[in-house]
């Protein structure tokens, strides 16, 4: 596993120091960024040097009225999308400017989880 990035470092700085008010974050190598979990739960990945929060239809009105964009990739030549939007940069100025941001991401990861349906023991 690579080392993380400089930015992801200090992202991860800035949430560790949120940590009382959000929880424990950890990080996660994935897809050439980072993944970053609270409770199991991801509810923010790093790619590109940017820090996209995920969202939902509750919580992305916060991040449209911000003008953020959602994060967008190219995979075999097919565009897509996942439901997170780039950070606000202020958010990006302090653990204090973050952690609102952080536990909007993390509410979207709970809303999601709980959606889930447990899977089916089949034939056993």
């Amino acid at each position: 596993m690579p080392p993380p990035t400089e930015f992801c470092t200090y992202i991860m700085e800035l949430l560790g120091a949120a940590e009382p008010e959000i929880g424990t974050v950890r990080q996660r190598s994935m897809f050439g960024g980072y993944g970053i979990f609270a409770d199991d739960l991801m509810f923010a990945l790093i790619a590109r040097d940017t820090l996209y929060i995920k969202v939902d239809d509750q919580n992305r009105p916060a991040f449209e009225a911000e003008n953020m964009e959602a994060f967008a990739f190219s995979s075999k030549g097919k565009a897509g999308s996942l439901s997170y939007y780039e950070a606000p940069s202020d958010a990006l100025e302090s653990a204090g400017e973050l952690a609102p941001w952080a536990a909007l991401g993390i509410g979207a990861a709970k809303r999601a989880a709980a959606k889930k349906r447990p899977k089916k023991n089949r034939g056993k």
